[in-house]
């Protein structure tokens, strides 16, 4: 059977991003994702629908409240791992956790591009992609937005990230960028 459902852009960052325009999310069907601030898992159950039977959505989240409706939700959803765990602590899931093609990271801290590059070192393959929505004034509410996502691209480029496509999400969420790009990849000969 055939189920149609809405995906909001004013509740979903990566639904922001799609309809802002985003080249590629690099998740599709049979993909391994790491989400990394799963809350709820409404965007989470939009990712298993996209990755399908053959992929798997290891949706991290810390706060027990949200964690019992996600867990609650991947009842119904197999592909789904649900880990209420802090994400600044990956080796307290690693024994859940396989190595994955793609991390996508929504957790609003001041130190989200650690939290995304430790989590990427210990799960995300080699040439594999990442997705991160940075919230500004989060990270620092004192200058600009556009200079928090500069320095927050900076600090992914020196943990071997590399950047590839960068959109704020406006008229969706204000002061959010979201940063998608490659993780180890080969060096230009």
């Amino acid at each position: 059977q055939v189920e149609y459902r809405v995906w909001n852009p004013f509740r979903s960052k990566l639904g922001a991003g799609i309809l802002g325009g985003l080249d590629s999310i690099w998740m599709k069907p049979g993909s391994k994702v790491l989400y990394l601030g799963a809350a709820s898992g409404t965007t989470v159950s939009h990712v298993s629908d996209i990755v399908g039977p053959e992929g798997v959505v290891y949706a991290v989240e810390f706060s027990h409240r949200s964690g019992r409706d996600l867990v609650n939700m991947a009842k119904k959803r197999p592909n789904i791992v649900p880990i209420i765990e802090d994400a600044r602590h990956p080796a307290k899931y690693r024994m859940i956790v396989g190595m994955v093609d793609c991390v996508f990271a929504d957790v609003a801290q001041p130190d989200q591009a650690r939290i995304v590059a430790i989590n990427s070192h210990y799960f995300l393959k080699n040439e594999g992609h990442f997705v991160i929505s940075i919230k500004a004034n989060c990270i620092d509410s004192t200058v600009p937005a556009e200079a928090v996502f500069a320095r927050e691209v900076k600090k992914l480029q020196e943990e071997n990230f590399k950047p590839s496509e960068q959109l704020t999400l406006e008229p969706y969420e204000r002061d959010h960028a979201i940063v998608v790009g490659g993780y180890r990849m080969p060096k230009k000969k």
